[in-house]
């Protein structure tokens, strides 16, 4: 059964052609490689099924901000940027519904790249490595069940 949590939304849909930053976008399909509209550079470390999509937190890029790093959401490579999301409580393993037809497993932590080091001061980009900072990294998840997602999309725990 899903536990809904109402406050919880999908912020932004980010997409490029490769690199970052990647671009908002309105409505996207998901499949089982992540969105439709959005491409990898390197696909020996991003992409493919287990890395099919990367999440990250609203709120985790606004404390950035406020502590004077240049970020903004889709700066940090991230395909969905979520809202309301208790991410302390996320762990690899965890589900989450989004929107009606969306289904996807979080497989792992992302370790930060190079291509980061624009939107962080002093090029700090490690500011969001879980071994150096835990509770500060974005997500990598599989699709398990493919779909049209929105902005504004309700995101659920499962």
């Amino acid at each position: 059964m899903e536990s809904p949590q109402p406050k919880s939304r999908l912020f932004q849909i980010n997409a490029s052609t490769g690199g970052v930053p990647k671009l908002a976008c309105l409505e996207v399909e998901v499949t089982t490689l992540g969105l439709a509209n959005d491409r990898q550079r390197n696909l020996k470390v991003h992409g493919g099924p287990e890395r099919a999509l990367c999440l990250y937190s609203l709120e985790r890029i606004l404390q950035l901000q406020a502590e004077g790093h240049p970020i903004f959401p889709g700066a940090a490579g991230e395909n969905l940027t979520l809202s309301g999301l208790d991410w302390d409580a996320l762990l690899p393993g965890s589900r989450l519904r989004i929107g009606e037809q969306v289904l996807i497993e979080l497989t792992r932590y992302t370790v930060p790249c190079n291509a980061l080091v624009s939107f962080f001061i002093d090029k700090d980009f490690s500011r969001i490595h879980q071994e150096k900072h835990p509770g500060w990294a974005r997500y990598y998840a599989r699709v398990l069940e493919t779909g049209w997602i929105k902005v504004g999309d309700l995101v659920q725990i499962v």
